[in-house]
């Protein structure tokens, strides 16, 4: 093992009552961190084995507070719990510019002190500081002439958690306590990872994140953005597809991909990341996981699932919506991070936008509204085929429960918003009703379903462009946020 490590020279700390300036110090930290570790990267490539240790470190922001002055307790976020010294590593800051800019400001504001920017003492790892370069690439243990682990920081996955998060933080004594709700080691890592399953780079993602599980929703999707940049007054400037194809007029070509990524992700951008993106998550609670594990990182304003659902009424019609208003976790996967006697609450503003939108969409108010739309538990089971189990066991579980819909996602991406403070809805389409006879088959679905398919995009999106028109601190609700709580949204 290597005793002698090179790092790059550092600025001393600094202190900031311009949030703007703050990020600008960030982002020259990051930088230079970050080019660093490629120069010398390169170098090993092209001589071989450094002659030391090579390592560069993350910045971070801190805050020092010495009073218990009560801050506007209707605001969620943008300010500490208790007089102490709070402290985040930042990774990534000209992504998250303006996220930053907003949360230091609040810092700034509320409690009338500077805020910090220095050098972290957490190693960067080299695969994170060169993902966002193309010209570099690390390679594979053991490919390299040397071995890469004696000379550069790698992932360290014994550190990279959701503890903060979860509310399992074990605080380590005269250590600051955490200002964000994710390391940067934490972030890179998710950065990654939605690279590689969505085929977007990060900086595509909209604050406003629609999931569905069918892929001809995309189609509807792309009719809808074109139709958006044909119209000068829309306010949205253009639509990425997989592989980061961008069109910005609505006649532009978007090449088909030979191979699609799991989830296949497309967005309707707008200034200030304003627009929609749309995730085909495709079907069962571990993809619906893992989508919004990695998607949390970028602090979206709200996430929805538009997805199909089982009817389990027999009043219900195909094509009927369910808008759920609570959840029955049998998915499984989040009972490690999150156990099933927490309860997942219905969000106002999430429900009123989404029923707003159904009524706008459909043409129907108040009671008539009732003839197409059901509000009520939604059952997320992680068994695709549990018609086929005894039928005492399951049905008389969703009866009790008084379930009016079952689906594979839809608990599992509301318990993750819940988790992750991320604000969260679900509007689902009946596609089937198998314990009436109405299966998923072929020939099956009604024309009443199929133009459902339209309908049922576009309410989603109007639901997400009436939360756009609100006010950040109204669409994160308290109800979200622990007793302890990061300040950093």
């Amino acid at each position: 093992m290597r005793t002698e490590i090179r790092i790059p020279s550092q600025k001393p700390a600094e202190s900031f009552t311009d949030a703007a300036a703050a990020v600008d110090r960030l982002i020259a930290d990051y930088d230079a961190a970050t080019a660093f570790l490629r120069a010398a990267f390169r170098q090993a490539l092209a001589e071989g084995e450094p002659a030391s240790r090579i390592r560069a470190f993350y910045p971070e922001v801190r805050i020092t507070t010495t009073t218990h002055a009560k801050i506007d307790s209707r605001l969620s976020f943008g300010h500490v719990p208790a007089p102490g010294t709070y402290a985040a590593t930042i990774t990534r800051p000209r992504l998250f510019a303006n996220y930053l800019r907003q949360q230091i400001g609040l810092l700034i504001e509320h409690h009338a002190v500077p805020v910090e920017v220095r050098i972290s003492d957490t190693p960067m790892p080299l695969h994170f500081a060169v993902a966002s370069d193309a010209e570099v690439s690390v390679p594979q243990e053991g490919a390299a002439d040397f071995p890469l682990r004696d000379f550069f920081d790698v992932p360290d996955l014994s550190t990279t958690n959701d503890d903060i998060v979860n509310g399992t933080y074990t605080q380590v004594p005269a250590a600051a306590r955490p200002l964000a709700p994710f390391t940067a080691q934490r972030v890179d890592y998710s950065l990654a990872r939605l690279a590689h399953y969505t085929a977007t780079d990060p900086e595509h993602f909209q604050n406003h994140v629609l999931f569905t599980n069918y892929q001809f929703y995309v189609s509807e999707f792309e009719s809808f953005a074109r139709r958006m940049l044909a119209d000068p007054d829309s306010g949205y400037t253009s639509f990425v597809s997989t592989g980061n194809a961008e069109i910005t007029t609505p006649l532009g070509d978007l090449p088909s991909s030979p191979k699609m990524p799991q989830m296949p992700t497309y967005h309707l951008k707008r200034p200030g990341n304003g627009g929609i993106t749309l995730v085909n998550i495709g079907i069962g609670p571990s993809n619906a996981k893992t989508a919004t594990d990695h998607i949390a990182v970028l602090r979206p304003h709200a996430w929805i699932m538009v997805g199909h659902c089982a009817g389990l009424r027999n009043s219900q019609s195909l094509g009927d919506f369910v808008l759920a208003h609570a959840y029955l976790r049998e998915d499984k996967v989040l009972d490690d991070d999150l156990p099933v006697w927490v309860p997942i609450p219905a969000l106002a503003e999430i429900q009123v936008a989404l029923e707003k939108a159904v009524a706008d969409v459909t043409a129907l108010q108040g009671y008539d509204l009732k003839r197409i739309m059901r509000t009520g538990t939604v059952a997320t089971l992680d068994n695709r085929n549990w018609e086929l189990r005894d039928q005492s066991g399951p049905v008389q579980r969703l009866s009790q429960s008084r379930a009016v819909a079952l689906d594979m996602e839809s608990a599992t991406i509301a318990a993750n918003g819940f988790r992750f403070r991320v604000p969260y809805g679900t509007l689902l389409c009946v596609s089937d009703k198998p314990l009436h006879g109405e299966l998923k088959l072929p020939g099956m679905a009604s024309d009443f379903y199929k133009t459902q398919v339209s309908r049922h995009l576009m309410i989603g999106i109007k639901a997400m462009e009436t939360l756009r028109e609100m006010p950040l601190e109204r669409i994160h609700s308290r109800k979200l946020r622990s007793f302890d709580e990061t300040a950093f949204l």
